[in-house]
This record gives structure tokens, sequence and C-alpha cells, in this order.
């Protein structure tokens, strides 16, 4: 931390708080698959096929809990498998018509719900204010992607 980013501090936390809460409450008001379901086929929906293994790092799991959340996707059929054609004695995970089914539907419901909340409860200006938010979070996003850590 340097001193110029010592001001920044107190809004920091504060996004950090309401990113936060916000996040939970469209989940608890929205969503129809739980968060680790939902994150599991966001990411194979984003980045394609991948292992357990390459599933469990990216969630920052361990290999048998990622190996039961994709039984569990797995039975439901928003999941499928296939050997691994680098590794014969791994599979590739895929997300299959019915887990990209469910995954946009619960993304969907959040949407919605969203948009409402915009509508009922924010004024033109703060709407218009709004609009800005996500471009400026994607540059700060962009930016610590860009930095090694």
């Amino acid at each position: 931390m340097t001193s110029d980013t010592v001001p920044y501090q107190e809004l920091a936390e504060r996004l950090r708080r309401s990113i936060g809460r916000f996040v939970r409450t469209t989940r608890a008001q929205a969503d129809a698959l739980s968060p680790t379901r939902a994150e599991v086929l966001g990411a194979l929906h984003r980045d394609g096929p991948r292992t357990i293994a390459q599933l469990a790092a990216g969630r920052g799991v361990r290999h048998q809990s990622m190996s039961r959340t994709v039984a569990e996707l797995e039975a439901a059929g928003m999941v499928g498998r296939r050997a691994a054609p680098a590794d014969a004695r791994a599979f590739l995970i895929g997300l299959t018509d019915a887990g990209a089914t469910a995954l946009e539907a619960d993304r969907e419901a959040r949407r919605r719900w969203m948009a409402d909340a915009i509508a009922t409860h924010l004024s033109p200006e703060e709407r218009d204010v709004l609009r800005a938010v996500p471009g400026l979070l994607d540059r700060l996003s962009s930016a610590a992607e860009r930095q090694p850590r």
C-alpha cells in the first residue's frame, strides 16, 4: 500500500461490503441453482471443458469436493464427461444442453430481479450513475489482471 492509496481504503471497504451484500441479496431473491453449481456451470460455459482437478483449482476447493459437485451435476444431466485426449486416466467435464439451459435460466432470473429493483427503487439520476459502474469495475478488474501477483 502506498501513501496514494490510503485515502481510498474506506471507499474500497464500502465497495467490498456493498458488492458482497448485493451479490448475496440477488442470489437469495433469484437463484434457482446453488452458488456452487452455478459457479461450476459458469466456469464450464466460460472456459469450456475442464478436468475435475482444473475445476477444483479454479474454485480453490479440494478435488474430493469438486468430484461430489460434478457427480451431482452429472446426475442432474447438467454436465457430461468424456475421456481427456491428453491423459487417458482423466475425464473432461463439459456443459450439456440441459446445463446451459439451467445456467441461462438462473442468470435470467437474476437479470429480471436486478432490472426490477433498478426500475423500482432508483431515480432516473441514480440509474444514470449506475450505468457507469460496470465499466468502472471492469477497468479495475482489467488493471488487476495485468499485474503480477
